[in-house]
């Protein structure tokens, strides 16, 4: 699916002082609220919406500075901001009980509402149960692309950004598939342009940053997890290069009420790389 197709199936909602990119089926069923990773954007999962929409609404959102959303250039990209304007936005989507999904990035939003959960709850949104899928919460066993090393470093990050092409963004992404050839080039032009669009390549290095915030709310995120009452939902594809499968049954063996669900060949993004099966998995986890 191309750029412009995928912008036309969502709209741009106005959250606080920003604009973000919406998708929501809004088709009477309990909502699946997903959180996207890095550095990419919810279209992420175009060819899974097939699959999970005849069981859930499904809502999601572009972070700040990522797909189609508003990329301030004076913006701090904490990850507890971004946790703000989620909860921001759900409440005016009218979003009372969900289901959260979350992948990469978006796992740290996800451990965040948990610490906020396990603290003082989350008023106005009760979740069913979380479903957290190959995000480096244990950032001292992640892997990280030269690239994410390049774009962290305060003086070479900006440069690397400015300088970044879309041949940049096939080559890291076909490192991150367990089948390099599965990245079709459509799909290569449409995250390109969104990764670009609203001036998104002044925001990569910043943006980039929360590999950093990982590690200074290590204890409160990986303490969230495990203190929460929640069920938690383990899915991991087996050959990520990145959020490698040790750091899952880490998760498995410290969560409590937790199952692990490993798919095998199959990457960083499995919702890409085999939609129909990654779907299947996560309508298992939540039967």
């Amino acid at each position: 699916m191309q750029a412009t197709q995928w912008r036309s199936k969502g709209e741009r909602i106005q959250v606080g002082e920003f604009k973000h990119f919406v998708y929501d089926s809004n088709n009477g069923k309990p909502p699946l609220l997903i959180l996207h990773g890095y550095p990419t954007c919810v279209y992420d999962y175009h060819k899974a919406l097939i699959h999970l929409e005849p069981h859930f609404r499904v809502v999601m959102h572009d972070h700040l500075g990522f797909g189609f959303s508003d990329k301030p250039m004076n913006y701090s990209y904490s990850l507890l901001e971004q946790t703000d304007q989620a909860l921001m936005l759900w409440r005016q989507l009218g979003i009372q009980h969900a289901t959260l999904l979350a992948h990469d990035y978006g796992t740290s939003i996800a451990t965040e509402l948990l610490a906020r959960q396990l603290r003082l709850g989350l008023p106005g949104l009760d979740l069913a149960a979380v479903v957290l899928c190959n995000g480096s919460m244990h950032i001292e066993m992640a892997q990280l692309r030269p690239i994410q090393k390049m774009l962290l470093n305060s003086w070479l990050g900006p440069w690397v950004a400015k300088l970044s092409r879309r041949r940049t963004l096939a080559n890291n992404l076909r490192k991150t598939y367990h089948q390099a050839e599965l990245v079709s080039e459509e799909e290569i032009d449409a995250l390109w342009t969104m990764m670009t669009a609203h001036n998104g390549r002044e925001v990569l290095a910043q943006t980039t940053q929360y590999i950093r915030q990982r590690k200074t709310y290590w204890h409160r995120w990986i303490g969230a997890l495990r203190g929460t009452s929640l069920p938690i939902k383990l899915l991991w594809a087996q050959n990520d290069p990145v959020a490698v499968i040790a750091m899952a049954r880490t998760l498995a063996a410290e969560i409590p009420h937790n199952e692990l669900l490993e798919l095998a060949d199959l990457g960083h993004f499995p919702m890409l790389e085999d939609p129909a099966r990654w779907s299947a998995a996560v309508l298992q986890l939540l039967a």
